[in-house]
């Protein structure tokens, strides 16, 4: 299937919603209001970036930033990052997230936070720093790619993320 990336446009939140909720049906890391989090950070005035991937006139994947901090430093947290299932493994979140890599990256923060399966986020270049910390939910599956300086210090999400 072709498809485009794009920033989203207002009319997408719903299929954002949709999207998220399918990609992470009956994963063991899912949680019933992850749907939500792209809504709740642009509401808040915190989506700092939301991207989707369109095929034949349909959203089949979306990746989400907002800020964090960590130590001094500013980062963006990357998630959710999401593809519907019928479209999984065919490259599609490998573009979003180069593509929110690009932009991450041009914003001029120090660098991307997340929380995810190191096996599949590694092949980005995000790794643990034995130098961060982190005392919330999912704290084992925590890594970082910097932009500048090595990461030191607690990680701080935005809020909405940790509620």
């Amino acid at each position: 299937m072709k498809y485009k990336i794009r920033q989203e446009r207002d009319g997408d939140e719903a299929a954002i919603r949709d999207v998220v909720e399918r990609a992470f049906a009956g994963k063991s890391f899912a949680d019933p209001d992850d749907k939500f989090i792209v809504e709740r950070l642009r509401e808040d005035g915190s989506l700092v970036l939301s991207l989707v991937a369109e095929g034949r006139g349909q959203l089949i994947g979306q990746v989400a930033l907002s800020p964090a901090k960590v130590g001094d430093l500013k980062y963006l947290c990357l998630g959710p990052i999401a593809v519907v299932p019928e479209q999984q493994g065919k490259g599609i979140g490998g573009d979003l997230m180069g593509h929110a890599l690009g932009v991450a990256q041009a914003y001029g923060r120090d660098g991307v936070v997340l929380l995810g399966d190191p096996k599949y986020y590694s092949r980005f270049g995000f790794e643990k720093f034995a130098s961060v910390s982190y005392d919330g939910k999912g704290a084992d599956a925590l890594q970082l790619l910097p932009f500048t300086e090595p990461p030191s210090g607690k990680v701080v999400f935005h809020p909405l993320l940790t509620a």
